[in-house]
């Protein structure tokens, strides 16, 4: 069993039986947790919206903890942090950590635990930008679409995708194209910046038919959902 609770933006903890797994956390409380469990605190890229350095003060907390950054996060060196690049693959606490290269900055993730498959997209994301040049958005959509390619033989249990609205109607082209492509169990929007109706806007369109009963509808921070 897998416990995911919200934290918002594109924060979200999950907790398994002898392991948890922090992404993007910056804002919102942490639920209580089992402090005696191994802890892998993710952060995706240096934004301020996916990092702050007070995921430090979880050493306090959590005698095992690791902390696995996107390499364009500048920090300390420290024994239990590891810096990832993409395109590079690393094992820790019994993991298989593979990162992706985003089309924004920084990496996202693939995580393998004893037979559990979970992906944080970070930022990588199909940004397709009203008013910039068709080159450009041209060249997002293939970056995007060739990241996700390289997903095609996995099979995820719990999928974390942006769907921000800030990009007007194409703001569901990176999730469509993500359950396209992959076999995902259980999708979960984010980077939606608080705007809950995106849900139902996904729940309207088109496109999203033949996978609409794989998106999960979070509602307020703090929400939680078993897997």
């Amino acid at each position: 069993m897998m416990r995911v609770t919200y934290l918002g933006h594109s924060g979200f903890l999950l907790e398994m039986e002898e392991i948890c797994f922090l992404f993007d956390y910056y804002k919102g409380g942490l639920p209580k947790t089992d402090t005696g469990k191994k802890l892998l605190v993710f952060a995706s890229h240096a934004h301020y919206d996916h990092y702050r350095k007070e995921i430090f003060t979880l050493r306090e907390r959590f005698p095992q903890i690791r902390f696995i950054l996107s390499s364009d996060i500048a920090v300390g060196g420290g024994a239990d942090i590891l810096s990832m690049q993409p395109n590079e693959e690393i094992s820790v606490f019994g993991c298989t950590v593979r990162t992706l290269r985003s089309t924004d900055e920084g990496v996202a993730f693939l995580v393998h635990h004893y037979g559990r498959t979970i992906y944080h997209a970070g930022d990588l994301n199909w940004w397709h930008w009203e008013g910039e040049p068709e080159e450009y958005n041209t060249a997002m959509r293939r970056a995007y679409q060739a990241e996700i390619n390289k997903l095609q033989e996995e099979k995820i249990d719990a999928a974390f995708v942006p769907v921000d609205p800030r990009l007007g109607e194409q703001y569901c082209l990176g999730l469509d194209c993500f359950m396209r492509r992959t076999d995902t169990k259980k999708v979960f929007p984010m980077h939606f910046w608080d705007n809950y109706e995106i849900f139902d806007r996904l729940a309207l369109e088109e496109c999203t038919r033949g996978y609409r009963d794989r998106i999960v509808r979070i509602e307020r921070e703090g929400q939680s959902f078993l897997l």
